[in-house]
C-alpha cells in the first residue's frame, strides 16, 4: 500500500517484504531509537512501528516545517491490522480517474497550477470504472473506450479542519471522439492537452507523485519505457 501523504510517498510493507536496499538512505529502528524529523532525510525505512509510532510519523508528515524527505517505507508486523488503524484516522473518500491514450500520446489537464489526471469522487451504486469514465468525459469533453485498471492511490488532506483519505483507482482508456474536447472550467480546469511521452516526462515535473506513479505502473504493465 502506498499512501501520497504531503506529496511524499509513503509505503507499507509486510515483514516478510522489503524495498529495494538501494533506494534506501537510513534505516531506523522504531524498537530502539526515536523517531524525528532530523532522521527524515531522503529515502528512509522504519522498522517496528506501534499505533503509537504512526502518530508520531503523521505528524511529522504533517508538519509545516520543510523536510528533506523524498520517500518513507514502513515495515509492520500485522500489515491488515495496521492499513486499518491508518484508515481510521481520516475520512475515506472514493474517487477514481483515467489515463486516456491517443495513438502515442495522453490527455493530461492543468488544474491548481499542476498537470493532473482527470478524476473525480464515485457516485452512490456506482462502479469505479463507471466513475472513471463519467468524470473524464465530464472534465474533458471526450467520449473514451475504458480499458483495464492501472493501479489505485491514496493521498491525504484536509477539508474543513478533517483529516481525509482519498482512495483513487486509475484506469487505462482509449479516446473515442475529442473533436469537441475542451476543458471544464466549473472544475478548475485551465488547460487540456494530448502530450507525447517525452512531454508527459516534463509535465510530470509540475505534477504530484502520485499522478507520476499511476504513469510508472501504466507503464510497467505497458512494457513501455518513457522518453526523457
Amino acid at each position: 500500500m502506498v499512501i501520497f501523504i504531503n506529496d511524499i510517498p509513503v509505503t507499507i510493507f509486510k515483514t516478510d517484504e522489503q524495498p529495494d536496499p538501494g533506494r534506501i538512505n537510513h534505516t531506523i529502528d522504531a524498537a530502539t531509537e526515536p523517531i524525528t524529523q532530523a532522521k527524515f532525510i531522503n529515502h528512509v525505512l522504519i522498522r517496528n512501528i506501534t499505533e503509537e509510532h504512526l502518530d508520531t510519523i503523521l505528524q511529522l508528515l504533517d508538519s509545516k516545517v520543510p523536510t528533506n524527505l523524498l520517500s518513507l517505507f514502513i515495515v509492520v508486523s500485522d500489515y491488515e491490522a495496521m492499513k486499518a488503524v491508518f484508515k481510521g484516522k481520516f475520512k475515506v473518500i472514493k474517487a477514481a480517474g483515467g489515463l486516456i491514450r491517443k495513438k502515442e500520446k495522453f490527455l493530461m489537464i492543468y488544474r491548481m497550477k499542476k498537470w493532473d489526471l482527470p478524476k473525480g469522487k464515485k457516485e452512490k451504486a456506482e462502479k469505479s470504472k463507471e466513475t472513471a469514465v463519467r468524470e473524464v468525459e465530464e472534465e474533458c469533453n471526450v467520449t473514451v473506450k475504458p480499458g483495464k485498471k492501472i493501479c489505485t492511490t491514496w493521498h491525504t488532506y484536509t477539508m474543513n479542519k478533517r483529516a481525509m483519505l482519498k482512495q483513487t483507482k486509475w484506469y487505462y482508456m482509449d479516446c473515442v471522439d475529442d473533436s469537441k474536447m475542451k476543458p471544464e472550467v466549473t472544475e478548475d480546469i485551465e488547460d487540456i492537452r494530448w502530450m507525447t511521452q517525452k512531454e508527459v516526462y516534463h509535465a510530470l515535473e509540475h505534477s504530484y507523485k502520485s499522478i507520476s506513479y499511476v504513469f510508472e505502473r501504466y507503464y510497467a504493465k505497458a512494457s513501455i519505457k518513457p522518453s526523457k
